[in-house]
Parts: C-alpha cells; structure tokens; sequence
C-alpha cells in the first residue's frame, strides 16, 4: 500500500485515485464501514519524500475503516478492497488534521491508555447491527492484539509515543 498526501492528514480529499497493482485471487468479502483492517503501507508526498512506514516499524498498522481514524483518502479509497490486494493510492487533501484519537481514547487524561479505555472506545465505534460486525474478531481479543503490538515497553498501558494512532495536536 502506497499512500502519497500532499499535506500529511488533511479531511477534505480534493482528489482520489485508486490503482490496484496486486488484485486478489479469492475475495469472499470486501472491506466495509467499520472492519478492522490490518495493513502495511508506505506514506510519501507528491514529491517522492517518505514521511511514515509501517514496514520500517516492522508490523502492519491496524484501524477501524470508515469511522475517521485515518485520513478520509483511506476511508474511502480502501471500501471494497479484498485481503491481499496490493494498491496504490494518491490522496490529495486540504483541510485540518484528523482528531486527536489519543486524547479521545485517554478519557482520565493520565497519557496513557488503558485496556479498558481502549475497549470503551472500540465499543462505542462499531454501530449496532452494523453490516460485518459479526465478523469482527472478539472485543477482549482484539485490545489484547492491540496491546500486544503497540505497549512496546509491556507495562500494561500505551503511552502517547507507543501510539500508532493519529495523535497530532496542530500548532
């Protein structure tokens, strides 16, 4: 997954294009409003400079699609990919940046995350009945992945700089 943003997280995408460079053989359901997607990606701008990897970090990035945790480009540029498709996406935004998702998960305020602050969250992302929810692996078992991939220290908590998530507090 390439991503390239001319501006590193805005809302408004002024301009989508979605290439698929690797279509997959099998696809029994595509992506939808609230999955949870695990994905590798590369982030660069328009002019080539890379500016986030989740391969250089060595695990894939995990987000609820379609619920603003990532810019609006991968929210709509990503409904209706199948697993294993490999694409290129060119995401041209203006506008802010996206919500401090740290701070709307760290509900006490203390920098740092808790599982039960993380399963609040979670819980209060996917609509009832939402289509696919069914599908979302175990509510205790997801924070648990979660916790496993971004508490790097093993504390029992994420801290502000474990976070993966977007957590920019714009000048």
């Amino acid at each position: 997954m390439v991503i390239a943003d001319d501006n590193n997280g805005g809302d408004d995408v002024t301009e989508l294009k979605i290439e698929t460079l690797v279509k997959s053989d099998k696809c029994d359901r595509s992506a939808a409003k609230g999955d949870m997607l695990s994905m590798h990606y590369k982030g660069t701008l328009e002019s080539g400079i890379e500016f986030d990897s989740s391969y250089k970090r060595g695990e894939p990035f995990k987000f609820q699609l379609g619920v603003g945790q990532v810019i609006k480009g991968w929210d709509e540029g990503l409904l209706g990919v199948c697993p294993g498709e490999r694409l290129e996406c060119l995401a041209i935004e203006d506008g802010p940046a996206p919500v401090n998702i740290f701070k709307e998960i760290d509900l006490n305020n203390d920098n740092q995350l808790s599982r039960e602050e993380l399963s609040d969250y979670l819980k209060k992302q996917v609509p009832e009945g939402a289509a696919g929810t069914h599908d979302l692996p175990d509510q205790d078992k997801l924070v648990e992945d979660i916790f496993q991939h971004e508490d790097r220290d093993k504390n029992g908590f994420i801290s502000h700089e474990e976070f993966s998530g977007p957590k920019h507090d714009e000048l």
